[in-house]
This record gives structure tokens, sequence and C-alpha cells, in this order.
């Protein structure tokens, strides 16, 4: 995996290099750091050279001229259009989409559209099969050959601790509820879709927090755009950092809520909105807000970053402020025992008012939870739309999530899933090291199993994606608008089921995770 790095890194990033190999000093430490050391320590966020941007600024010029150019080429008959239009009696309608998306989508995404959408036809582990198609009208249509590229290196998904598997052994316990229960509960939870399996979870998620109490949902996106507004409304305020997920903002939008922004991570202006919302209350009648409410995440999933989570919980404390704390990313993957940024940190989590997480990444499974106080939860019982209306978590995925569960905390009477948690920092914290002497430009903290790294030019974006699934390599690409014009990267995310092996051998093979020794990482 790190040879096909290399080779990628000398042909399509040379430009994105820094001058000179940088080493991570805290890699190869005897033991893991501090909580403050952790904190203490710097995350990655390097500037490029100014040519680089003034390049990658020139090359979206180039290609939006060359869009528009080809506009003027269908306008005239001279070029097919196969995007749909809108008809004839339409033109007067008010448009359905925005211009510029329009623009954007059939002159730039469609060229290279082969990069996302990826159809995968086994199991998403840490190799995974991908079904060859070609496009025989530049993206515009695909179709797929019969074949398959086998055993490409699963570097795109979020399953941080393998547990997306297909071991006959671990998953009896899922195939017995399967027939115990079936597939779907087709009912909410107040009405006739309340399992027993779902209040057996629910407790144990509360018992692995440290919390009072605990409540799961089916969809994890839904636990924050659907809770959001159960807790705040019109009078409240909500300070969000710039860089919280979609799920975040829509959950704050429609809350009603009056929205403030700060700075990814920046504590001077994060105080400074909490100096000015206590000072000066509501805008025109200066009545003091309902509720502040500070909304951040535990690993950002684009940056890599890891929330300062000791600061905003001295600022939360200081302005007497609410926490709203989402763990998607980082609940399983940090943390000693994997209990997230508060262990992380050692903080102590009834310092945090409402955490939410999901079950979608290191539990390998599906939905979401939020945890706290026994009346926040109980007041999400009647008055969450998600609870209310949503239909209740599939009886499998309850069971997989328990059984996961389980395995980290060692209720199974097994040491794989410390195993497990413990595999994922060393992984994490090798790749991160080697990425770093081999010159690429990374960001975000060393804990962080999502490593983004930096390409910039939208060419580069492209043929690193096709170069590295030549090297049966499957990595994300992203790029503008879903990241600043200047900032498109690969991300890259770590699994506790990726292994060293996997660098040499042609066809890397799963491994048996009922062996301790395959989780171990040579130093």
């Amino acid at each position: 995996m790190a040879r096909a790095l290399e080779q990628s890194a000398g042909r399509y990033l040379d430009c994105c290099c820094s001058s000179s190999s940088r080493k991570n000093s805290t890699a190869h430490s005897a033991g893991p750091p501090s909580s403050r050391q952790r904190f203490q320590r710097p995350e990655s966020f390097e500037n490029p050279p100014m040519y680089v941007a003034v390049m990658t600024y020139l090359g979206f010029g180039i290609v939006t001229l060359f869009g528009y150019f080809r506009d003027f080429l269908r306008a005239v008959g001279l070029e097919k259009c196969h995007i749909a239009r809108e008809r004839e009696e339409q033109k007067d309608f008010v448009p359905l989409y925005q211009d510029f998306e329009n623009f954007y989508t059939r002159n730039l995404y469609m060229r290279v559209r082969d990069n996302w959408n990826r159809p995968i036809c086994s199991l998403p582990g840490p190799v995974f099969d991908v079904m060859e198609r070609v496009s025989p009208d530049y993206n515009w249509t695909f179709s797929l050959t019969g074949k398959t590229i086998d055993d490409v290196i699963n570097m795109g998904s979020y399953n941080y601790l393998g547990f997306a598997e297909n071991d006959g052994d671990f998953l009896k316990t899922v195939a017995d509820r399967t027939q115990q229960y079936g597939l779907g509960v087709c009912s909410t939870r107040q009405e006739m879709g309340n399992l027993a399996i779902h209040e057996e979870l629910e407790q144990l998620v509360a018992s692995f927090l440290g919390v009072e109490s605990s409540m799961i949902f089916g969809m994890g996106f839904a636990t924050n755009s659907m809770n959001i507004p159960a807790l705040v409304g019109k009078g409240c305020l909500i300070l969000s950092d710039e860089l919280n997920h979609t799920s975040l903002i829509l959950g704050a939008r429609l809350s009603g809520a009056t929205i403030w922004v700060f700075k990814h991570n920046n504590m001077q202006s994060l105080e400074r909105l909490l100096r000015e919302a206590v000072c000066s209350g509501q805008p025109r009648t200066h009545r003091p807000w309902r509720k502040v409410l500070i909304m951040v995440e535990g690993i950002y999933s684009m940056e890599g970053s890891v929330v300062r989570l000791p600061d905003i919980v001295a600022l939360k404390k200081k302005y007497k402020a609410y926490l709203y704390l989402d763990e998607a990313h980082s609940i399983g993957a940090v943390g000693p025992t994997g209990r997230g940024v508060t262990e992380l940190f050692g903080l102590d989590p009834s310092d945090i008012d409402v955490m939410m997480g999901t079950f979608t990444k290191s539990f390998g499974a599906a939905g979401g939870y939020i945890a706290g106080k026994k009346e926040l939860v109980d007041h999400l019982r009647s008055h969450s739309h998600s609870a209310v209306y949503a239909s209740a978590m599939s009886p499998p995925v309850t069971e997989q999530i328990l059984r996961a569960m389980k395995c980290i905390m060692g209720l199974d009477g097994t040491t794989v899933g410390q195993a497990r948690v413990h595999q994922l920092a060393e992984n994490t914290r090798y790749f991160r090291s080697r990425l770093q002497e081999m010159g690429f430009i990374i960001y975000g903290n060393d804990d962080s199993p999502v490593v983004p790294i930096l390409l910039y030019m939208p060419g580069k974006v492209v043929a690193f994606s096709r170069a590295m699934l030549k090297r049966k390599i499957g990595v994300v690409v992203v790029g503008f608008p879903a990241t600043p014009i200047t900032e498109a990267r690969a991300r890259f995310c770590l699994s506790a089921a990726h292994t060293k092996a996997m660098k040499y051998s042609p066809r890397p093979q799963q491994h048996n995770n009922n062996d301790d020794t395959d989780f171990e990482l040579d130093s």
C-alpha cells in the first residue's frame, strides 16, 4: 500500500510536496501520550506554496472557459447535449436548478464522474471488489462489462474497527435475531415497534458512555436533524463550528433558533461570540437568550481534526452555555478504550450536555444515539420527530450494534475489541508518519483515523483517483464545491482491519479476527 502511494506521489503529487520531508516525532514513542500532551500537540494544517494556489485557480479558469465554449457549440447545434433540459413551453418558468449548478454539472463534473459512485459487488471490508464499467460518451452514461476489479484495498469506508465483516462465528447472534424478530419492525417505538433489544441497547450505550440514559434512532443523519429542533427553538442561540456536518446545519436551521458561526476550532472566535451573546442578548429587544447551545464534532470528517474539547468545556462552564457533541467519527475510533474524545482528553462525560453519535462507522451498522441526563432523554422520547414518527431500528441492525459494543467493552469474554481499538491507533500513527516522511501535505490530528491528503489542482484530483484504482487502492477524492476551491483532497480512512501485509500482497486476504496476532503491527 505504501509502495503504491510512493509511486503515485512522484507522478501525481509532485507540486503538492513540501521541500523537505517532515518527521513525526510522536509516531514511535514508547507509550501513548497523556491527555494534556494530546491537547497541546498542534494539528497539521500546512499551507501550500503560492504557485500551487495560482495554478489551481488557473486550472479552474481554463476548464470554465472551455465549458462556456462547449455550451456555445451546443446552442448552435454543433454538439449534442446529453443532459436533461426544460421543454420550450417551460422557458418562462422559474428554473428548477441554479444556472451555475447546471453549468458545473454538465461541463466539469460529467468529465470526471467515473471517480465517484463506483459500484461495489462484495463486502466493504478492508478489501472489496469493484464492478468494471465503461462509458462510450465521456461519462454521460455507463455500462458494466461484467468483469470485476478484485481485492481493491478499501481506504474510503468508515469501517474504523473492522466490524463490517462476514465472519460466520461473529454474526451468528445477528442471524439468530433475524430469525426471532425478522428484518423490519414496521412501526414506531411509541406504537408497536418497541423491542426488548432496543431497550437493552440503550442501557448498554449509556453504560459504555458513562451517562445516565440514552436513546437510539434508526438513522444517523436524522439523529441530528430531527432532534436539535426538539432541544432549541425561537429565542435560543446556536454557536456552530464552521465545518460542522450538514446534518447539524440542517437541524439548526429547522429549529428556528438564531445561528452564529465561529471559526473552526478557534477558541478566540467562540469566546467572542459567547461574550457578545451574554452581554448583548437577543437583537433589538436585548432580552437574554433562552438557551445558548455550542455545537461541535469530535472528529471532523473532511479535515481529520479533533475538537479542542477541554477548552470548549471550560468556555461552556464560564458562560453558562450548553454543549452538543457529535461523535459520529470519534466514538469507538479514539480513546484508550474507544469511548471517544471525552476519554481521549480525560474529561468527565457529565460535562457534555448532549452526547450524540452514530453506529454507521465504528460499529459497522446503522442508526445513531443521543445520550446524557435522564431528563434530556425523557424529553426527546416525547418531543423528537425522529422518535415519534420514524420506524424503529431493524432488529438485526440492533443486534449487530450490541455484539460490536460488547466486543469493544470486553463483555463477550474476549480481548478482540480492545485489540482492534489499539490496532486502529497504531495504523493511524504509522500511516500518518509514513505520509509525512514521503513529503505529502496532510491535514488533521495524529489521533484521527481520517487522513486528508491535499491535491489542490483539479487535474490531479481525478488523476490521483484513477491511478490509485489501477494500483488496487480505493480512495475518496473531494474537490470544489465540497471543499474550498484551493483545498481539493483525497481522504483516506484507516481501519483496524488494515495490515502492513496489504502493501506487499497482490491479493490481500481478510484475517481471522479470532486470533489476536492478526492485530499485531511491527514496530
